[in-house]
């Protein structure tokens, strides 16, 4: 049960926000827009960030779903595992690295089901998590893994973002649509 009550399904004020968040979802609310929704400039302000993690990133979303179910993973957000697992499956993943996400730092050295641009990405999500900082080997393998320093700001904003959705869900517990 959330700790602050969901705002109403069907809120349409105000119409400028909630019709951003609608459109975003394909008509409807998720029950995290409708926690968002007690203060609509927090709500705004996550959805343009998040959008621009989605549309205006030249990242793959691949690494960016993969960092989000780490992160929610780590977090114990299941609501977040669950919302970008399928992404993540969408982008390429596969069955088996979702499983295997179960538990992150395993997969962290699984060189069998995750390629090294991978294993760096779920590295730097672990460590950003745990420690908020990263060390040496694991900023050095994410720089070898990716091609830019675009690619390397994007990838530590998702994993930071992710870090803060996560907090926010588990925080207010925040449930699964049914």
């Amino acid at each position: 049960m959330p700790r602050i009550p969901y705002t109403p399904a069907d809120i349409t004020e105000p119409k400028e926000i909630v019709d951003v968040l609608r459109s975003r979802r394909g008509g409807g609310l998720l029950h995290l827009d409708r926690m968002l929704l007690h203060s609509p400039p927090f709500a705004k302000g996550w959805a343009a960030l998040l959008t621009e993690l989605k549309t205006g990133s030249v990242l793959p979303p691949k690494l960016r779903e993969l960092a989000a179910c780490v992160v929610s993973q780590l977090n114990g957000a299941e609501y977040g595992f669950q919302q970008h697992a399928p992404q993540f499956l969408h982008a390429g993943g596969t069955p088996q690295q979702v499983e295997a996400l179960r538990t992150p730092e395993a997969a962290s050295h699984d060189g069998t089901l995750f390629g090294a641009d991978e294993r760096a990405t779920i590295r730097v999500a672990l460590e950003m998590t745990r420690n908020v900082g990263v060390s040496d080997a694991a900023f050095a393998a994410l720089r070898e893994a990716l091609p830019s320093d675009r690619h390397m700001v994007e990838l530590i904003m998702v994993v930071a973002t992710f870090n803060m959705v996560s907090r926010f869900l588990v925080t207010l517990n925040v449930e699964m649509e049914h």
